[in-house]
């Protein structure tokens, strides 16, 4: 997901993306050790979403700070 994206999302939208970001990185590592993970550049992806949503999150708290 892309940071203007979700920089445009409400914070209720934005807590639920990062509980399914999280969700979806502890699936890929589950997936990585069981030797079923195909793409391992998904790992690096689903790390960099939930980066970027915390990101985001800790811009408002200090915008409004």
């Amino acid at each position: 997901m892309r940071i203007d994206r979700i920089r445009a999302l409400k914070p209720k939208e934005l807590s639920k993306q990062l509980e399914e970001a999280y969700q979806e990185a502890f699936n890929l590592r589950f997936r990585h050790t069981t030797k079923q993970l195909v793409n391992y550049r998904e790992l690096r992806e689903a790390k960099r979403k939930i980066a970027r949503i915390k990101t985001v999150i800790r811009e408002r708290e200090l915008g409004k700070g």
